[in-house]
């Protein structure tokens, strides 16, 4: 499944890695943001990963 002619697996991908890096900085305290929104982060991390992993399975079988 392709937008604007990249992969769906791969722009996900790309989005978790923006994700992944704000959780570590905000984690080691190097960005201050509320805790909320560290919170809100970590969840729409989980929900793009788990999309992520499913489409690239699906997609490669």
């Amino acid at each position: 499944m392709r937008i604007g002619g990249i992969s769906l697996v791969q722009l996900l991908g790309a989005i978790n890695f923006m994700l992944l890096m704000f959780q570590l900085f905000s984690g080691q305290r190097w960005i201050q943001v509320k805790p909320g929104l560290h919170r809100k982060a970590g969840l729409v991390f989980v929900a793009t990963a788990t999309v992520h992993g499913l489409l690239a399975i699906f997609t490669t079988h």
